[in-house]
């Protein structure tokens, strides 16, 4: 009996140990696609820029806004805006609905956001070199950082009502800018679009590795998305003395002053390290752990609290396994203002 009872602790403890091992299995990295004001349509053109030190930002491009019309030094001017800068996409208006059996009629109800997800997606399981047509019922999953509904706006809240159609509500959802990814390639993952304002996609990501290691999908793409597509935010950004009047970050310097708005779209392919080995991905890089919290009560709604994120980066350390001394390179949130700035560094 004694013997017996040896061995289901011994088959016990095996199991606990593989199921640890499965809680904190990284995550490999095997495809990317992004489209980058600057040009960097794709992570090589990505990486170039950064190397070369590219600035991508921009005045607001004339399709989208008469920047003189708002434009004001005052910050405090009723309804202007004190920049008119940022960094920009080109023709966010272009799209092939064709190639994603998507109704031209449908597609002109489509926020630029959903397709410029689902280019962008498709490029990155290019990437990752697995063919879209693999994907059909799969348990791949679709998690997606998106918070903008600007597009709705313009068109299902327009307050012109006579120009609602049957696609107006599906084309401006945040939720179908999601589930329409999973339609489209036919997946049966989980699938979520995620709007937790800055850090959207990072959460995106982080549940997708969750998931993974949860066995809920086999893979996952993971990423996000953000057109500046109205004048509306940066009235209220400028009212706010958020935003940087050259439209650039400087961050952690002397003379930050606010933040530069940006738009483009990431995604990355994920998969767990163990599959990606076996498959025989090539691994790009490997995601060993990650944490989330809340900043809690702080000095205001938008005021950085450090406590809270050193607790959460500890979390992130113990997840990964990884000892403060052995990161050698940290990417800030970095919004380039007096108040946020000094907090996080």
């Amino acid at each position: 009996a004694t013997k017996q009872v040896l061995r289901t602790i011994q088959k016990l403890q095996a199991r606990i140990g593989q199921l640890e091992g499965e809680r904190n299995e990284p995550i490999a990295i095997v495809g990317i696609g992004c489209r980058f004001p600057g040009g960097a349509d794709g992570p090589e053109a990505y990486w170039d820029m950064l190397r070369a030190g590219t600035d991508a930002t921009g005045e607001v491009p004339a399709d989208r806004w008469n920047a003189g019309a708002y434009y004001s030094s005052d910050p405090d001017a009723p309804g202007k805006m004190y920049t008119t800068r940022g960094g920009f996409l080109p023709a966010v208006d272009a799209f092939d609905p064709h190639f994603f059996g998507i109704a031209p009629r449908e597609a002109m109800q489509l926020d630029p956001q959903q397709r410029l997800l689902l280019e962008v997606s498709w490029e990155a399981i290019e990437h990752a070199n697995i063919a879209a047509t693999d994907l059909r019922h799969s348990a791949t999953g679709v998690f997606v950082g998106i918070i903008s509904m600007e597009y709705g706006s313009h068109t299902l809240w327009s307050g012109d009502v006579e120009q609602i159609d049957a696609y107006s509500g599906t084309g401006s959802s945040l939720s179908v800018a999601a589930g329409r990814l999973s339609y489209v390639l036919g997946l049966n993952g989980p699938c979520m679009a995620l709007d937790t304002a800055c850090s959207s996609s990072l959460l995106a990501v982080h549940l997708a590795c969750q998931s993974l290691r949860l066995g809920e999908c086999s893979r996952a793409l993971a990423g996000g998305v953000n057109l500046i597509l109205g004048p509306e935010l940066h009235i209220n950004f400028s009212k706010a003395r958020m935003l940087s009047p050259d439209g650039r970050c400087k961050t952690f310097d002397g003379s930050a002053d606010g933040y530069g708005r940006g738009e483009g779209c990431g995604m990355i392919v994920l998969k767990r390290l163990s599959d990606a080995l076996a498959d025989g991905d090539e691994v790009l890089a490997q995601i060993k752990g990650s944490a989330v919290n809340h900043d809690g009560a702080s000095g205001g709604l938008t005021v950085p609290n450090g406590p809270a994120q050193e607790r959460m980066i500890r979390q992130a350390l113990d997840s990964a396994g990884v000892q403060p001394e052995q990161v050698d390179y940290i990417e800030a949130h970095g919004t380039g203002t007096a108040l946020g700035d000094p907090i996080e560094m």
